[in-house]
């Protein structure tokens, strides 16, 4: 490859790595800040109370989620740019698998929106409110299953074509079992939950992909791809 081309290359990591952090901070923010702002599971008429006083922010969650899912859409394409060289077929997988997702995570957000046509109405029902935050709920460990599902080739072509660190592709392959392990101990086991394990089992999906956006970022990628198997 000449200069040129390897320029171009880290270039197109570093859009990778923009896109990323763009998915990462707005789903901290849609999944994680408002919702711990916002919601107390076994208390409807607290987390009514707390959504019409802070509709504002609820609202943003709302945006902020929906910003999330779009750029989700276009990332695993720019990732297919940089990786199809080392395995075309784990490639599109990694595509298809990831952009599965958008559409149930579109249609899942309608929940919040019945929300806030609920507080808006004459209803007042917080019953009804905390129905569709736990319809919300279940539609996101749904879609977890792809979330943790397309880790798996994108880690396992990041650790083969050597473009980043290949730690990083080790935690996004383990990320993918996280993800897994946490869809089927809430589905198979109710009081999962309230063991506090669920974060420390999703601790390598984390790292995997805040240490992926921010490498590709600030570093780009390095041009080491191989030749497809």
């Amino acid at each position: 490859m000449n200069q040129e081309s390897n320029v171009s290359f880290r270039n197109t990591g570093r859009i990778a790595g923009l896109i990323y952090l763009v998915v990462v901070l707005t789903g901290i923010f849609s999944l994680g800040y408002v919702p711990s702002k916002l919601i107390v599971w076994d208390n409807a008429s607290m987390t009514y109370n707390n959504i019409v006083q802070s509709e504002f922010l609820f609202r943003i969650g709302i945006v902020s989620g929906l910003i999330c899912y779009t750029f989700f859409l276009f990332l695993p394409f720019v990732f297919y740019k940089l990786l199809k060289s080392v395995n075309q077929t784990y490639a599109i997988y990694m595509v298809v698998l990831a952009v599965v997702s958008v559409p149930i995570s579109f249609i899942n957000m309608q929940n919040k929106f019945a929300v806030l046509s609920i507080i808006n109405s004459h209803e007042k029902d917080a019953e009804q409110v905390m129905f569709y935050l736990n319809q919300y709920d279940y539609g996101n460990l749904i879609v977890q299953i792809f979330w943790g599902l397309w880790l798996f080739p994108l880690g396992y072509l990041i650790f083969k074509s050597g473009i980043i660190p290949k730690f990083f592709g080790v935690l996004l392959m383990l990320g993918c079992l996280g993800y897994l392990i946490n869809f089927f101990a809430n589905t198979l086991f109710p009081n999962y939950s309230e063991l506090g394990i669920s974060s420390y089992v999703r601790l390598p999906a984390s790292l995997g992909e805040i240490g992926t956006c921010l490498w590709l970022l600030i570093m780009g990628a390095k041009n080491k791809t191989i030749s497809a198997d």
